[in-house]
């Protein structure tokens, strides 16, 4: 799974499908008269910064936009594939599963239970 070339092309697909999503999302949110601001040629960093504008900054969208962005960055940096925490691996059949995966499995379990509470609050 980590052929650079592989990982890109990945998330590229992942990229597109999450566009499509945010464009039917934003389209259904607008009023008539109202443009949408972005487009799917839209750098993925301004779309970024376009979701909270649209009140999506707490949506699961707004979530996989960031992965992917991290991703992105890991993957330039040669660091795709390592846990943001522990630096060790991540499993790569959760990096199949979900390739913007951010953490192993024991640094996602210890997250959760520490941020427990904030992720209760949010849904």
């Amino acid at each position: 799974m980590h052929n650079t070339q592989d990982i890109q092309q990945k998330l590229q697909q992942l990229e597109l499908i999450l566009r499509r999503e945010l464009m039917l999302v934003i389209k259904d949110s607008l009023k008539a008269t109202e443009v949408a601001h972005i487009s799917m040629e839209t750098p993925l960093v301004k779309v970024i910064d376009y979701l909270p504008q649209v009140k999506l900054i707490n949506t699961d969208i707004f979530t996989k936009f960031m992965k992917l962005d991290a991703a992105y960055c890991q993957l330039e940096l040669g660091l795709y594939g390592l846990c943001s925490d522990c630096e060790m691996d991540i499993e790569p059949p959760r990096l199949i599963a979900d390739p913007t995966e951010q953490r192993c499995t024991g640094c996602e379990q210890k997250f959760r239970r520490e941020h427990r509470h904030e992720l209760r609050l949010n849904h």
